[in-house]
Formats: structure tokens, C-alpha cells, sequence
């Protein structure tokens, strides 16, 4: 809790700048204690499973504490930063964490309310919400409200209570109070929280308390307070390596979320990946010609535009590949734009940024966003709602010399094309062997929702288009 003094303490915590993600990273403090800081003033990094994000501080003061160092991961909702704020900045600060137990309406009308615009992030909002936080029981006064208060920050913070709280079991109406992770657990092991018996501060239900839910111990009466908490056994010591010929990464960030993507991805959409050789000399000659057009005069211009283009409109003529798979209602959802995700290899791992309504860009466009997409994502710069709503992907593994792979989807999506590496090859044309340009492409899709037919013909169109650009123009 923020108590209000001529000179009061914000805590800034840590928000989800991710749609739904529960924790991110420190990568970097901008700001140290001492420092003064200015509403809207990016204070530090962070890394989330999707991105790198830079946080501002929404009011203005002085830094009186930093809670996390860099390398931190820090679940959302912990407070990473306080600020000291004096009268004038508080008011047009957020408002006070309100104490979480009744209070009298005269303090409601007191309360300092947010003026003129607020900074707005992934997480925040341009207005404060009317919501109140429900009165959690327990907590009749002023005083307990904040020493309940301090006891949830300090838990937050990972510290813990000083002294834990007596148990007691929700009271009957009550929704049982547990954090997001807790709830997810106890949905996931099929535990009612509503029967569970609390031991976390002011009836806070922990994951202890799930899991002692699922295996009570032996002679232990049901709905019984537990007695001490045993102290929890002490974690086995790591298996020994030789430094010198191994090394340990530790999985986090992009790296984490990628990984339990492709798991998620691999074991749950039946792929099918079929392949294609084609000429695309008749591509690579059109490249260097738009090269020299005065309307590409600094774009971005490579085969990738030009096969980005080619499969748009084999999406366009083959529409039902453009979808996904909703399992819980059991439908097949098409959709009615293309979201183009380009998968690009970074420093912090591999991102898929995607080209919102990319169906509807002009080829200059096109270029541009290519363009734009690429070198934000180079610069570490790719926002987590540009890596968001992705409804097909293009794979260029050939700028690896690469033949071609059999790509994974992105979770979400039916399709995926990978690009081989372009290489002169002897081939056949116009009854001679000659040295063509020739590359090998590669269709992984979801046989959910898309059979061999579907497949077959959205890869072929892709082939033909690129064998014979100027079907861009008569097949649009």
C-alpha cells in the first residue's frame, strides 16, 4: 500500500506488456536511486517470452529503490521500482492502491483522482478503472487493512509473511482468494478452491495448499486446519559438469516461449509437409528489374517479396488454407484477412512478426512492411502485438544455403512455407538443358483442416506464380 504524504512512495510494478504474459525479465535499468524521473520516462528494459519492452514510468520523482537487479525475472503485478512523488505528482499519478478492507465513503470522495492523460502501455489503461477490489475478509480497521496489505506486497516481492496467518476456510459466497498461477493449478489437477483450506496471509490459498488438496496427509481429518508447515526439503544439489567442455544456458525469454510453442505445435496439429522444385528465373530477373523502378527507390526489394506475394495470391484463390482450429468449440474458423507472419532469427532467439491485412497491400507496400519488419526485429525493437493474431508464416531458410525443412507450425496457424537457397542447377527448358535458378519449396499444414487437395493446391500455385510471374497480374 502507498501511504499519502507530502513526500509519498509510488511502487511501480511490474505490468503485463504482453497480453496475458505472467512474468518478464530485467534486461536493463535505465535509472538509478537518486535519480530524477519524469512522467513518460522509459526507466528500464524488460524481456517477455515475446519480446523486449522498455517500461516508462507514469508519474514523476526521485528513485528512492530499485527491488529487482538486472537478470531478474519478476511475475507481473510485483513491484520493480519506487518512486518518491511530492503532492503535485502524485495527483497526477495512478491512484493509491486502495486498502483491501472496508472503508468509510467519506475516504472514497478524498481520494486523489488521475488528471489529464495517463502514459499508455501494453498493461495500462488511458483511465482508472471504477472496479473496486473486493473487501477480503479479515480486515475490519484501517490498520489491519494495511497490515494485511504490506503482508500480500511482501509476498509478492517473494519475501513471505513474517508470521503466517491463522487458516480458515472461505466462508460460504466467498470466491476463494488464490494469484492467477494458483487458480490455473488447481483448474489443472481439478481441485475446487472453494474446498480448499487456506494458509497464505488474510486466507491468501498457495500452491502448497492445491497441491496438499490433491494428497492429504495420512490420519489428517478433512477440512482440518493444517498444524506447522513443514519445512520444505532442501533442492538436490545440480549434477556436475566439466566447465571447460560444457556449457549451460539457462531456457528463458523468447527461447522459452519458442520452445513451448513448437512442443504445443508439433504434438497437437497432425502436420504434413509436402515439397516443390521449381524455376524461378523468371523471379530473380523481375527482382532486378524492380530494383531499377523509381517507385521501389528505397525499399526493400529481394525474392522474398516476391514470393510473399506469390503465396497471397495462391491464399486468395485456395481461401479455406487461410484458417485455424478452434478445439474448444469444435469449428474450423476462416479468416477473411492475412496476417503474414515472417519468421526472423534474432540475437534473443526466433521471433514471427507478422504484416497485419497483408492481402490487401499494393507490391510497394508490401516492400515497405517487409522492410519495417525485418529491421525492427534485428533491433530487438518488435512489439509483442506485432508478433500477435499471425494466420499463415514464410520460413527463408535458404539464406542459410539451405535446400529447404519441414517447418513446425506457429501455433495458431495452417500453414507454413519454407524457401530453400536459390542456386543455378542444370534444368530442363524449352526441350534443352540449360543452367536455370531453382529453388525447392516446402508446405507444412495442418491435416486438421486442410487435406492433400488444399495442400497440394495452394503449393503448386505458390510454384507457378513464381515460374511465371506475370500470373501476379492475371490471377489477381
Amino acid at each position: 500500500m502507498t501511504t499519502m504524504t507530502d513526500s509519498s512512495v509510488r511502487e511501480f510494478k511490474m505490468p503485463d506488456v504482453g497480453e496475458g504474459l505472467t512474468e518478464a525479465e530485467i534486461l536493463k535499468w535505465y535509472v538509478e536511486p537518486g535519480d530524477t524521473v519524469t512522467d513518460g520516462q522509459v526507466v528500464c528494459e524488460v524481456e517477455t517470452a515475446k519480446a523486449a519492452v522498455e517500461l516508462p514510468i507514469p508519474y514523476d520523482g526521485v528513485v528512492r529503490a530499485l527491488h529487482f537487479p538486472e537478470g531478474s525475472t519478476v511475475d507481473v503485478g510485483t513491484s520493480i521500482i519506487a518512486v518518491g512523488v511530492g503532492d503535485g505528482a502524485a495527483a497526477a499519478a495512478e491512484p493509491v492502491q486502495e486498502a483491501v478492507a472496508d472503508t468509510p465513503a467519506t475516504t472514497e470522495a478524498e481520494e486523489p483522482k488521475p488528471e489529464g492523460r495517463q502514459p499508455v502501455l501494453v498493461g495500462y489503461g488511458v483511465s482508472t478503472s471504477s472496479t473496486r477490489r473486493r473487501p477480503r475478509k479479515g480486515a475490519k480497521d484501517p490498520a489491519a487493512a494495511q497490515e494485511v496489505s504490506a503482508a500480500i506486497q511482501a509476498e509478492m516481492n517473494g519475501h513471505g509473511p513474517s508470521a503466517p496467518a491463522a487458516p480458515s476456510a472461505p466462508s460460504a459466497g466467498d470466491r476463494p482468494l488464490a494469484k492467477p498461477p494458483v487458480r490455473k493449478l488447481a483448474k489443472d489437477l481439478g481441485v475446487d478452491l472453494a474446498t480448499v483450506v487456506p494458509s497464505g496471509p488474510d486466507g491468501v490459498i498457495t500452491r502448497e495448499d492445491v497441491h496438499a488438496a490433491v494428497a492429504p496427509a495420512p490420519g489428517e481429518a478433512p477440512g482440518a486446519a493444517p498444524a506447522a508447515v513443514a519445512p520444505a526439503p532442501s533442492p538436490a544439489a545440480p549434477a556436475s559438469y566439466d566447465t571447460a567442455r560444457e556449457t549451460r544456458v539457462p531456457v528463458k525469454g523468447v527461447r522459452r516461449a519458442t520452445a513451448a510453442a513448437m512442443v504445443g505445435s508439433a504434438f497437437t496439429a497432425p502436420h504434413v509437409t509436402e515439397f516443390v522444385t521449381v524455376d524461378v528465373t523468371r523471379t530473380m530477373k523481375l527482382v532486378e528489374e524492380l530494383k531499377q523502378d523509381k517507385e521501389y527507390t528505397g525499399l526493400r526489394v529481394n525474392p522474398l517479396l516476391l514470393i510473399s506475394k506469390a503465396l497471397l495470391v495462391a491464399i486468395r484463390r485456395n481461401p479455406e488454407v487461410n484458417a485455424s482450429w478452434d478445439e474448444a468449440a469444435q469449428e474450423i474458423v476462416v479468416k477473411h484477412y492475412v496476417n503474414l507472419g515472417i519468421a526472423a532469427a534474432t540475437p534473443r532467439g526466433l521471433i514471427v512478426p507478422n504484416i497485419k491485412d497483408a492481402q490487401a497491400q499494393t507490391l510497394p507496400q508490401l516492400a515497405g512492411s517487409l522492410g519495417e519488419l525485418v529491421s525492427t526485429a534485428r533491433e530487438g525493437r518488435t512489439s509483442p502485438a506485432a508478433m500477435q493474431g499471425g494466420t499463415v508464416t514464410i520460413t527463408n531458410v535458404g539464406v542459410f544455403g539451405v535446400d529447404t525443412g519441414t517447418p513446425i507450425l506457429n501455433p495458431g496457424e495452417s500453414a507454413i512455407l519454407a524457401v530453400g537457397a536459390i542456386k543455378l542447377q542444370p534444368w530442363v527448358h524449352k526441350g534443352k538443358v540449360k543452367p536455370r535458378q531453382v529453388t525447392t519449396l516446402a508446405l507444412s499444414f495442418d491435416h486438421r483442416l486442410v487435406d492433400g487437395e488444399l495442400g497440394s493446391k495452394v503449393l503448386a500455385d505458390v510454384a507457378a506464380v513464381l515460374e511465371q510471374p506475370k500470373r501476379l497480374i492475371s490471377w489477381a
